[in-house]
């Protein structure tokens, strides 16, 4: 079982590694959105043989089905995208409830944060501006369970925590960085903390909770 959960997330860091170098802050093409959502659609029978609840695996199956949206082009794409994690986003929280998250001291501090956000992001949105405010208080609700999660399951707290600083590079790529070499280095950056926050996720989910 080990080998076979070692096997897919070799090649999900296959695609991963391609989309990085190759495409990442590229021009849209079929290679970019194939290498992009087949590194995540990779990830999805690795987490189910590990043992990840359902609603895990559903979150990541959602993740892929963003990222091949916000591989094209248009806002048509880019609302299907956002739609995508917004609801990965909610089925991970159920997955994080399920996996016993409780109330935490962090929430207070997520909530200041999510305040932030609509200060000097919403501004920046113009008629996305209620899809990302509507975006952002998810994000708020996903990582505040994550962060109320038993420590035995730190790969999945690190692995959320890092899915959403991808969220805020991504804010600061498309509505606030207006250099090329700038958004370039920032499309591969979050692209690290994005997959390698969904890999934990789904493998932390299984394993770390089968360890204990």
């Amino acid at each position: 079982m080990m080998s076979a959960v070692l096997i897919c997330l070799a090649l999900a860091a296959i695609f991963a590694l391609i989309y990085l170098f190759r495409h990442a802050g590229g021009p849209q093409s079929r290679a970019k959105s194939v290498s992009k959502t087949a590194a995540v659609v990779a990830l999805v029978p690795m987490a189910g043989l590990a043992g990840a609840p359902l609603p895990i695996l559903v979150g990541l199956a959602l993740g892929a089905l963003g990222d091949f949206a916000l591989s094209r082009d248009g806002q048509r794409a880019f609302l299907i995208g956002m739609a995508g994690f917004a609801a990965g986003h909610l089925a991970y929280l159920w997955g994080f409830l399920e996996l016993g998250a409780m109330p935490s001291g962090w929430t207070i501090a997520l909530i200041a944060l999510g305040l932030s956000a609509e200060f000097w992001l919403l501004p920046r949105t113009g008629g996305l501006c209620w899809p990302v405010r509507g975006y952002i208080w998810i994000i708020v609700a996903m990582v505040a369970a994550a962060l109320g999660l038993p420590g035995s399951l730190w790969p999945v707290i690190a692995g959320s925590v890092a899915f959403v600083a991808s969220d805020f590079i991504l804010a600061l790529e498309l509505f606030v960085l207006r250099d090329a070499r700038l958004k370039r280095f920032a499309s591969r950056a979050l692209w690290v903390l994005y997959w390698g926050g969904q890999a934990l996720i789904g493998w932390g989910a299984g394993a770390s909770l089968n360890a204990g």
